[in-house]
């Protein structure tokens, strides 16, 4: 620890020790993020993490000069590294540099800062809502892919029961099996699993992210020759999108 003081707006007085209950800004550490706790080697301490909620809306923003463009990104990543409740990145269809807060003060202070702080001058698009969407309900779905008239086919068959969990949870989705006797053969199952995964990228209300889903593959069947992971991970995209329409 180089130095330790005590915030008084945007005035610091330095001070030798901090006692239990105190809040305090300690100078000199490189490799700290939010969220570390700090302590004797010899007395360890582990202080519960925090969990931080996920942004609920974001907009998009771009340099006004290719100089700004590389400070840009550097002074995104610090601002992200120092606040876990600000995300940015890089939308993949349009390109755009998208950054998301947790409201539309909090973005606008972070526009301010990439200006007074990091010199970056940008131009920034309307404020868009994050939705999310998730289950409202537990569903049974029995899912078949099959592809069989000729030659090598494709074939794939899961039941899974999907439930709804806390969207705003630390887990925001998890998978797990209950099978038995081989129904399905274990070298299928993940395949199962990721297929479910990449269909909750998208939900089929308005195409936004599903948060909240517990996923139980329970029971199927198999082909010896037709079977293959790429059909039971179709069978388990099939099985999310038609819960999703039950749900």
């Amino acid at each position: 620890v180089g130095r330790i003081v005590q915030m008084h707006a945007n005035k610091r007085t330095e001070i030798d020790k901090v006692y239990s209950g105190d809040i305090a800004a300690a100078v000199g550490f490189k490799f700290t993020t939010t969220g570390d706790t700090i302590c004797d080697e010899k007395h360890p301490v582990i202080l519960e993490s925090m969990e931080f909620p996920e942004p609920v809306i974001e907009l998009a923003i771009e340099p006004k000069t290719k100089n700004d463009q590389g400070k840009m990104g550097e002074a995104l990543a610090k601002l992200a590294e120092e606040d876990p409740t600000f995300r940015a990145h890089t939308d993949t269809e349009t390109g755009q540099t998208i950054i998301a807060g947790m409201g539309e003060l909090h973005l606008d202070v972070i526009v301010d800062r990439l200006l007074r702080e990091f010199k970056v001058e940008a131009n920034v698009g309307a404020p868009q809502v994050a939705y999310k969407e998730t289950f409202t309900k537990a569903v049974d779905v029995d899912s078949k892919y099959a592809k069989q008239s000729g030659g090598r086919g494709q074939y794939g068959h899961c039941k899974v029961k999907f439930e709804p969990m806390d969207p705003n949870g630390e887990e925001q989705f998890k998978f797990e099996s209950t099978v038995v006797g081989g129904n399905i053969p274990k070298e299928y199952i993940p395949a199962v699993g990721e297929g479910i995964e990449e269909a909750a990228q998208s939900g089929i209300i308005a195409g936004f992210p599903v948060l909240g889903v517990h996923a139980t593959v329970y029971d199927g069947s198999y082909h010896e020759v037709d079977s293959s992971e790429m059909a039971f991970h179709i069978a388990g995209s099939m099985a999310f999108k038609d819960a999703m329409a039950k749900a």
